[in-house]
């Protein structure tokens, strides 16, 4: 299966349980950045809640192509960002096997969000070890070709009513599983096999 997808940040499980089914991703590099998106935020648990990872950016104004928009490195966001991992997760049964890649690749002060996007969905895909191909669009297309299918805009931050049969794995905090985070949390609490439970979940947006 092909699909066509817009760019997030960490991506949540939904995302990567349609990628774990896809033989190729199309990233959409043509579209409009969306303020309150998943572009350019995730959610991780913490010891006290969910909470959420947002990278500031610059002159995101509607309407703003995507691969325009800046990272406001003004804020040390990154270095936050990754503290705030590090306290979720440094004691996950896993997080020292996959700590240096995705700290060097988030603090790598990459100035584009849909670059430093792309770098952080490569490197979590190689990661899980999943076959995904990951295209990026040369052109923007309303329509896409009939073998692809249309995802851009499916999987948002206020909607997960879509992904129907997440199946719960324990994590680092707390008695109660919180559903369809960022799949660091996936990643830092199953390592090997999350890639089957990713292959084990089924999203609506695609069928088989």
């Amino acid at each position: 299966m092909k699909v066509l997808i817009d760019l997030h940040y960490f991506p949540n499980l939904e995302y990567f349980t349609i990628l774990a089914h896809c033989d190729t991703v199309y990233i959409e590099k043509f579209e409009t950045f969306q303020k309150q998106s998943f572009r350019n935020r995730c959610f991780i648990k913490t010891a006290q809640k969910v909470d959420r990872l947002s990278i500031p950016v610059i002159g995101a104004n509607k309407g703003k192509p995507m691969r325009k928009v800046k990272v406001n490195q003004n804020d040390n966001w990154a270095i936050k960002h990754w503290r705030s991992i590090l306290s979720a997760y440094g004691r996950s049964p896993f997080y020292e096997y996959y700590e240096e890649a995705i700290k060097s690749t988030l603090l790598s002060g990459e100035e584009s969000l849909f670059e430093l996007n792309i770098s952080l969905l490569k490197c979590v895909i190689k990661l899980l070890g999943l076959n995904t191909k990951v295209e990026i669009t040369e052109n923007y297309k309303k329509e896409t070709e009939d073998e692809v299918v249309d995802l851009r805009n499916k999987i948002t931050a206020t909607d997960s009513s879509t992904f129907v049969n997440e199946i719960s794995y324990i994590q680092v905090f707390g008695d109660t599983f919180d559903r369809n985070l960022s799949i660091l949390d996936l990643l830092f609490c199953e390592g090997p096999n999350a890639i089957n439970i990713l292959k084990s979940q089924n999203s609506q947006l695609i069928h088989h």
